[in-house]
């Protein structure tokens, strides 16, 4: 049976949502790459067809994209949706030879994950002073949820009193693709989510949803990213301030203090261990460092 660009751009775009489980910001993401891709194709070289397509074509469009000042690692992304793609074009049987086979990925520069120290997190939940009521107590929780669970912004968003586990001290957590993971706390903090829930049941009754706005409904993306960002204005000056800096807070405070990286790889949910990885590179800057202050021969 033929199919067209169109109807295999869909069944792919169908493959990586319900069986693969990306989440939808991805699927969103690969379905801007290709309608790009395909726009470029059809303006350069007046072609409709995917057999059309050859690695020069493709390289014609990376090249236009580093040309428009399109950073390495965004191009080296649109080429991994471009691979995806055409390895399902095989799959499927609608192409005979994959285009992208010749195409190497543009070098990138590794940047090391943007952390907050440990003494300007303590500053943070220790001494800021947050507004009076439901709001203040909300965002102080959300800011320490983060750096006491290294989760994501839409696993917090999303999370239910029911995933909070009181007498095993657990949160459970769905990450991406649907996979659930626990993610353990300490007496003190249980003492911190019993106040908040005691606090929220004052203002807002009957919502499982765990955190909620101001008028009672669920939390939204650009919120919780305003709120982050507003506190760690006040502890630093880096320019990142966002959810993911407090997770990587987690994450390099951990293995700081020596965590094994495999056990950090869980609580964080990752699907392989070279993403945990990067983490440990701001490990060693640290060692660096220490020895250059305190070794006489450094």
């Amino acid at each position: 049976m033929f199919l067209t660009r169109f109807q295999v751009k869909e069944r792919f775009l169908a493959h990586i949502q319900f069986e693969k489980r990306y989440s939808i910001h991805t699927v969103t993401a690969y379905r801007t790459d290709l309608d790009q891709f395909f726009k470029y194709i059809l303006s350069q070289y007046g072609s409709e067809s995917l057999s059309g397509i050859s690695h020069f074509m493709i390289r014609s469009w990376l090249v236009s994209l580093i040309d428009q000042k399109i950073s390495p690692r965004s191009v080296s992304r649109k080429l991994t949706t471009l691979k995806s793609f055409f390895r399902f074009c095989l799959k499927e049987g609608a192409l005979e030879t994959n285009p992208v086979s010749k195409i190497t990925s543009p070098k990138t520069s590794k940047r090391l994950p943007v952390f907050v120290e440990k003494e300007k997190m303590a500053r943070l939940l220790d001494q800021i002073d947050f507004e009076p009521g439901y709001s203040g107590m909300r965002d102080h929780l959300i800011l320490e949820m983060f750096y006491m669970t290294g989760m994501r912004l839409s696993e917090l968003m999303n999370l239910k009193e029911q995933d909070i586990d009181f007498t095993r001290q657990t949160i459970k957590v769905l990450g991406k693709r649907n996979k659930e993971r626990l993610i353990p706390f300490n007496p003190k903090f249980s003492e911190t989510l019993n106040t908040y829930l005691d606090g929220k049941k004052t203002m807002f009754e009957g919502c499982d949803q765990f955190f909620l706005t101001d008028k009672g409904t669920k939390m939204y993306p650009r919120l919780i990213y305003s709120i982050v960002n507003r506190y760690l204005s006040l502890v630093t000056t880096s320019e990142k301030k966002s959810p993911h800096v407090l997770r990587h807070t987690f994450a390099t405070q951990l293995l700081d203090e020596g965590a094994e990286l495999n056990a950090v790889k869980e609580l964080l949910g990752h699907a392989s261990l070279a993403a945990t990885q990067v983490y440990t590179h701001n490990t060693i800057e640290k060692l660096k460092r220490i020895y250059k202050q305190a070794h006489p021969k450094a």
